[in-house]
């Protein structure tokens, strides 16, 4: 599906691989990129990109504002392209290093945002491109995130890891949900991405986490996720997988 003319929307579109996200949707021609995110771009962001983008402050795990920033992107035109960028982490054990169980309430927090975000993105998105004339065939895209967590959840990741494995399961299910609405439904996994996230590691954290990846040996970029995105955007052959965008790391227990 070629992107030029259309509207698409990102969840998380305010920083880290979700602003790249925009920036390069933007780059290629998309008619309006709706930022869907709990905090507007910074405003030097906002300034760069100008009418090319609309902030809607979102939720991912409210229905009501997810279907708003819906609405809002398809008064724009068709929505043809939705990128779900949000998401949230944090460490959790299964049984903490003092013996007590692990946090419950956090592990909920995680699997909402993370999964449960996920599904009412992909809902609300799915009922809106469903009305789209066919394109080339094809009436949307939806890109979903996980991480390679997914794999090889690390010690501390018992929630993260099963909320992004929860999305990696349910990439084939949905793109067979949405096969008779000609929607494509594809998920992309992420190793070490220099985000924001790792701002605030040290030099030898980055560094460590750098030499992991085997080839190339070091962060990712947002703009190569960016770049997947569009990628998986423009050819309709793409649907129903996830996609490793990793280096060939294989994370270690720790």
């Amino acid at each position: 599906m070629d992107i030029r003319g259309h509207v698409a929307l990102v969840t998380g579109g305010a920083s880290g691989i979700g602003l790249a996200t925009v920036q390069r949707l933007v780059s290629e021609g998309a008619k309006k990129v709706v930022v869907a995110d709990l905090n507007p771009p910074k405003d030097e962001v906002a300034a760069e990109l100008g009418d090319a983008i609309q902030f809607v402050e979102t939720n991912v795990t409210n229905e009501e504002q997810v279907a708003a920033a819906m609405d809002a992107a398809t008064e724009l035109g068709d929505l043809r392209a939705v990128v779900h960028c949000a998401g949230i982490g944090g460490p959790m054990r299964l049984v903490q290093k003092d013996g007590s169980p692990g946090d419950l309430e956090h592990l909920k927090r995680i699997i909402d945002v993370n999964l449960v975000g996920t599904m009412v993105v992909a809902s609300q998105a799915g009922a809106r491109m469903a009305k789209n004339e066919e394109l080339d065939g094809e009436r949307g895209v939806i890109i979903f995130t996980a991480s390679v967590a997914a794999y090889e959840g690390q010690i501390g990741q018992a929630a993260y890891a099963a909320s992004k494995g929860g999305v990696v399961s349910l990439t084939l299910c949905a793109a067979r949900d949405f096969a008779s609405k000609k929607i494509r439904v594809v998920t992309i996994a992420p190793g070490t991405v220099d985000t924001p996230l790792l701002a605030n590691a040290s030099d030898e954290v980055r560094e460590s986490l750098a030499q992991m990846v085997p080839h190339p040996a070091r962060l990712g970029r947002p703009d190569e996720f960016a770049h997947l995105a569009l990628s998986i955007i423009e050819n309709a052959m793409i649907n129903g997988e996830t996609i490793r965008m990793d280096g060939a790391i294989r994370m270690a227990p720790r």
